[in-house]
């Protein structure tokens, strides 16, 4: 599902990514560990087309991502990757239900199936209470579930996640997991998670580390 082959990415004189190679299994776990700097997140945005290697390529579901222009990558990622950010990344003056429903509007989708279907995720997620509520109105952990909804209205192939429980408690982390792995049960995405708990490694099919910009 994901082949990411001698990446480098350079930021100045820092050399953040040095040769990664990395392969992802069609529905398989996978977790990055490594120290703060490491690389890590870096190399998320890049599996995501949030950014753009120095050398090296990122293949996705046989899709050399280096071949599409940015048009045609913002298409790809909003059909074929969910992302769920440390600090949610929900826009303010919208509500729960907006939000979620954002990729699919933006993919031109029919308002009113998306509202269903965004109202139904929500739902799952126990957050039916909650479709109206902007997000000061959310507690960190109802902000997560609003932000895991939106990464899953499209359906995606892919989730990544970028540190998804180091904004929250131990109640509401272990809720995220148990959303995530109940997530993967019921739709079978390929999951690929940038982490520093412990206790989000538990439920993965492998552990990856990367130290000084390599896979070690």
């Amino acid at each position: 599902m994901i082949e990411v082959k001698n990446v480098y990415k350079r930021f100045g004189s820092l050399e953040v990514l040095r040769g990664i190679n990395l392969e992802v299994k069609h529905k398989e776990i996978v977790a990055i560990v490594g120290k703060s700097g490491a690389g890590k997140s870096t190399l998320l945005q890049i599996i995501g087309s949030l950014d753009q290697p120095d050398s090296g390529s990122v293949v996705i579901d046989g899709v050399d991502l280096s071949q599409m222009n940015e048009k045609e990558l913002a298409h790809f990622r909003n059909h074929h990757i969910g992302f769920i950010f440390q600090f949610h990344q929900l826009l303010p003056e919208f509500t729960a239900l907006e939000n979620v429903m954002m990729p699919a509007l933006i993919a031109g989708e029919n308002r009113n199936q998306t509202e269903q279907k965004a109202a139904q995720l929500l739902e799952r997620l126990g957050l039916e209470d909650r479709l109206n509520h902007k997000p000061q109105q959310l507690s960190g952990g109802e902000k997560q579930r609003v932000a895991a909804a939106r990464a899953m209205i499209m359906n995606p192939s892919i989730i990544l996640a970028d540190e998804p429980t180091g904004s929250l408690d131990e109640k509401n982390k272990q809720e995220l997991c148990d959303l995530l792995q109940k997530m993967h049960q019921e739709m079978g995405q390929t999951i690929l998670l940038v982490t520093h708990d412990k206790d989000m490694t538990h439920w993965c099919d492998r552990i990856l580390e990367i130290q000084d910009g390599k896979m070690v």
